[in-house]
């Protein structure tokens, strides 16, 4: 029908029922009964018609409310085909409609934002549901952190890393703890991380969120600075004390010589000559040692340029092959890629590699097939590792904890200075130098620099 008035339209539809429903009196008095199988057709159209007008509205009232269940808000409702009446309702549809659609595409735009923005930064970042343990969000750093590419439960991690994951449970809202991070998903490896944790509430659910900050660089760093300043206070008043006592010594030594004082028997002044040498010896050795150990602060510029690994190998291969050899041990070398490369200072990275490779054969000396292993490859972070493994004696985790403190070492005639060196190399590069050993189980020394 073309009212466009609603109530017209009704009023029309009425008129016209009641008209038809008046027609079986007026037939039979007319003596025409079987005109009743044409009017029965057209009453059922009529009743059928007006279920349907007046069900029309309550119709699009529910399909509003079911887009609006299934936030499906890209449903139109036709404004102008449409009775008068139903208009305002229509465009009120439209309405609710347009800005459910505008709220929905601002927070996903902030959702996508809220991504970007945590995949960028450093910081691993976890949130999951303090009841059943369910993980919410979980960010690309983290990932890497971890070496975990997915984690529906933070319980996951009660197997993969124990101490990580009592750490994480114990930590009260509000508070931070210096924790460690155990990786073996293509190396074992350690982190320490500064975990940070918050508390949120939605709809009644409570959620912890987590934040991991790498500080193994910061602490490293740190230790770096406060051995070096030790060691500037120690050199200078080694070096300003013995200096003097070394020049007495041989001024006393020549004037014994030159005086011959009177009294003293042959042997006396041998014993003396003998103490003063001794003194002068003592007292330079103390000073070539405090110069020794100045080596550990002159190292502060790298000269750094492109370094090819293979021809880094090859190098360190023909260098060390004549004691390689001459003690029986085999070298093995390992290259993930031909074309690895690393940004870093050739002479000093030679210099920590061969120090490396020494502590590995003294440390297979004893074995009875003494093997040393040299690789390098990409983790699945894309750090360039290079690892120096040995299958020797192994070191206790005491042992392990000391080696890089200056003045340490496990050998008689060892200075402690190299392993310490070699960390500053090291760290210099913004790198890392860990060491992974057991007794009776072999040494791994692993470097590892960033792209």
């Amino acid at each position: 029908m073309g009212f466009k008035n609603l109530e017209w339209a009704l009023l029309a539809r009425v008129a016209l029922l009641l008209v038809t429903l008046s027609i079986p009196a007026f037939v039979v008095m007319q003596g025409w009964p079987e005109a009743l199988v044409f009017w029965l057709p057209v009453f059922m159209f009529q009743v059928v018609d007006l279920l349907r007008f007046l069900r029309k509205t309550q119709t699009e009232f529910n399909q509003f409310i079911e887009s609006v269940h299934y936030r499906d808000f890209s449903r139109h409702f036709d404004e102008q085909h449409v009775y008068t009446q139903l208009q305002p309702l229509r465009r009120g549809f439209n309405e609710i409609n347009s800005t459910f659609k505008t709220i929905t595409l601002e927070k996903e735009t902030q959702y996508h934002n809220l991504q970007k923005v945590m995949e960028l930064v450093e910081t691993g970042i976890l949130s999951y549901n303090v009841e059943n343990g369910e993980v919410v969000l979980m960010n690309e750093s983290l990932r890497k952190l971890l070496h975990v590419p997915f984690m529906k439960t933070i319980h996951y991690l009660s197997k993969r890393d124990k101490e990580l994951y009592e750490a994480i449970l114990a930590l009260e809202p509000g508070h931070t703890r210096i924790a460690t991070a155990h990786t073996t998903h293509f190396e074992k490896h350690t982190t320490k991380v500064l975990l940070s944790a918050t508390a949120l509430q939605n709809e009644g659910i409570r959620y912890k969120l987590v934040a991991f900050q790498n500080v193994n660089e910061a602490l490293d760093e740190t230790e770096s600075q406060a051995w070096q300043k030790l060691l500037n206070v120690l050199t200078h008043e080694i070096m300003n004390s013995v200096a003097p006592i070394s020049s007495l010594a041989d001024t006393l030594k020549n004037r014994l010589q030159e005086t011959q004082p009177t009294g003293i028997t042959s042997e006396d002044l041998e014993d003396l000559e003998i103490g003063i040498s001794t003194i002068k010896q003592r007292s330079e050795g103390l000073l070539r040692f405090a110069e020794t150990y100045r080596n550990l602060n002159r190292i502060t510029k790298l000269n750094l340029d492109t370094v090819h690994v293979k021809d880094l190998f090859a190098n360190l291969q023909r260098l060390m092959l004549p004691t390689l050899a001459q003690k029986c041990i085999k070298l093995e070398l390992h290259l993930a890629s031909p074309y690895l490369t690393l940004h870093a200072d050739a002479a000093l990275l030679d210099q920590v590699l061969i120090n490396l490779l020494v502590n590995a054969m003294e440390a297979v000396k004893t074995v009875p097939v003494p093997q040393i292993t040299l690789s390098a490859y990409t983790s699945p972070d894309d750090k360039t590792v290079i690892r120096v493994e040995d299958n020797g004696i192994g070191m206790t985790q005491e042992v392990q904890e000391k080696i890089f403190i200056p003045f340490f070492s496990t050998r008689k005639q060892g200075s402690g200075i190299g392993l310490s060196l070699c960390k500053q190399i090291v760290l210099l590069h913004r790198g890392t130098i860990q060491v992974q050993s057991a007794p009776g189980e072999g040494t791994t020394f692993m470097l590892r620099f960033g792209q």
